[in-house]
């Protein structure tokens, strides 16, 4: 066991000793370091006023990304760079970021503007542009109650016409430090909390050997991979968790493997990481995913503990379920494959033995034929749960259906197929007589549930819905088709 996180920051190795391994970074920044620029503000990961940025070696240069670091466990920094909105002037002088901020009149009560200013140095360092689209998706994450984001929007376009910064990834000596800071055995920390005398066990694997070895010894551990959730345990509902094994560093469950159109996406493959990929794929999967959260939330979550996390709202199982995928599950040295929707038995009940864990997710090609789109109601359009989360996939010849993938989220316990509605389309001809019947056949499928999101009748009556939208830009696709067609042969 060791007792020692290390980390660089502001160009020094930083030691953290025998803390608490469900400390936080927040918690450590401002208790601890007394950095207090990073905000609390709502401690769920939603707001941003927390937002820092880490550092980490790849492919010789650094990557830098936000995260939320309200329910960021500290050991998460161990062998990274982190950067806090004290960092950026350091030497006195402001980052061009800053000097936006303020040429631009961008902060008022300036709670949120630490966060702010983070989330632009991100989008800086990774040479983003300022094109308002691109900007207001790295900016969804923090939000703000004074100014309106029009001055904050003006400083992002701002930054760029500034004396540029060094770019921090390409420092070298950033860079040797990073590499002297990379283990090659586990990390392991234990920690004994001085009031309840609890002992606290934290281990980050770096090999699936190891990580497979640990899963069957600790059968009671928590697994954490992006802690978007787990985080939430701890700052919401003070669980104490006494065995936690990190994902994290396991480079095995990292990967992305495409061949002949087919994805193999390992668990711990983040939403960021992931979307590009999947948009290839098809490009609803890859807007559902700008979708599911902020960039901080998809920096951090991962596709493999969404689906092992096993909530009925996740938004990417309906949609991988609808497209054919499957899971893999490991246990020692031996892998079970299985259909992701075979996956979700109960609501908080998954097809996981003991001494499983989620390995990867499977995607199959998309074929020729295939018309594929995917759904998502919610109450905000941007980072928010779903109400209700449809995915469709029908292989077509001509105009009819000759086999039919229909997937929700947020209409029952579980993610689940609606098998009435997809009999009812399966070999039959395209047409709003066939909707009308296949969306009938939903009552069948699902009894939904009235909460804070959506009442029980919203959700059939949407569900019903995204059955006719699907067919009419069906419609639509084949008459842009059809047209197409025409003018090539007439060209």
């Amino acid at each position: 066991m060791t007792d020692t996180i290390r980390f660089v920051l502001d160009g020094k190795v930083q030691e953290a000793h025998g803390v608490d391994p469900t400390r936080t970074v927040l918690q450590y920044l401002r208790e601890d370091l007394r950095r207090t620029g990073t905000k609390e503000g709502c401690a769920e990961g939603d707001c941003g006023a927390c937002t820092v940025v880490v550092g980490e070696l790849q492919g010789g240069v650094v990557v830098y990304k936000t995260i939320n670091a309200c329910i960021a466990f500290l050991p998460i920094l161990d062998g990274k760079e982190l950067i806090t909105v004290e960092s950026l002037s350091a030497d006195g002088a402001l980052h061009p970021v800053q000097q936006a901020m303020v040429d631009c009149h961008g902060s008022q009560c300036g709670f949120c503007t630490p966060g702010f200013v983070m989330s632009l140095f991100a989008h800086y360092e990774n040479q983003a542009d300022g094109e308002t689209a691109t900007v207001c998706d790295a900016l969804a994450g923090n939000l703000c109650r004074c100014t309106g984001y029009g001055p904050i929007l003006a400083a992002a376009r701002r930054m760029h016409e500034l004396p540029q910064a060094p770019l921090r990834g390409k420092m070298p000596d950033t860079i040797t430090r990073l590499k002297k800071l990379q283990r090659t055995n586990d990390l392991a920390l234990s920690f004994t909390c001085p009031l309840t005398g609890t002992v606290k066990r934290y281990v980050a694997p770096h090999s699936i050997e190891s990580l497979a070895l640990l899963v069957a010894e600790y059968k009671d551990a928590t697994l954490v991979a992006g802690a978007t959730d787990v985080g939430l345990w701890v700052t919401k509902q003070h669980r104490v968790l006494e065995t936690m094994i990190s994902l994290g560093d396991v480079r095995e469950l990292k990967t992305i493997t495409e061949k002949n159109g087919a994805l193999e996406i390992g668990a711990m493959v983040t939403y960021s990481d992931a979307i590009n990929a999947l948009r290839e794929w098809n490009s609803d999967i890859g807007e559902l995913i700008r979708r599911i959260g902020s960039v901080q939330i998809r920096n951090s979550g991962t596709i493999g503990g969404n689906i092992a996390n096993g909530s009925p709202i996740g938004d990417i199982m309906p949609a991988f379920i609808a497209a054919g995928a499957t899971l893999t599950l490991r246990s020692g040295a031996k892998s079970r494959e299985i259909p992701l929707e075979d996956y979700f038995i109960a609501y908080g009940k998954q097809d996981l033995r003991p001494g499983e864990f989620v390995e990867k997710v499977n995607l199959p090609p998309a074929a020729k034929n295939l018309f594929y789109r995917v759904y998502k109601l919610s109450k905000r359009f941007d980072q928010d749960i779903s109400a209700v989360c449809g995915a469709f996939a029908f292989h077509m010849k001509d105009d009819v259906i000759i086999d039919a993938r229909i997937a929700f989220g947020g209409m029952a316990e579980t993610p689940k197929r609606a098998a009435a509605c997809e009999a009812a389309l399966t070999r039959a001809k395209w047409s709003q007589e066939t909707v009308l019947l296949a969306a009938s056949a939903l009552e069948t499928d699902f009894a939904p549930i009235s909460d804070m999101r959506a009442s029980a009748a919203y959700r059939l009556k949407s569900a019903k819905n995204l059955i006719m939208k699907t067919f009419l830009e069906w419609e639509g696709h084949e008459r842009t088709r059809v047209l197409d067609m025409k003018a090539t042969a007439n060209a």
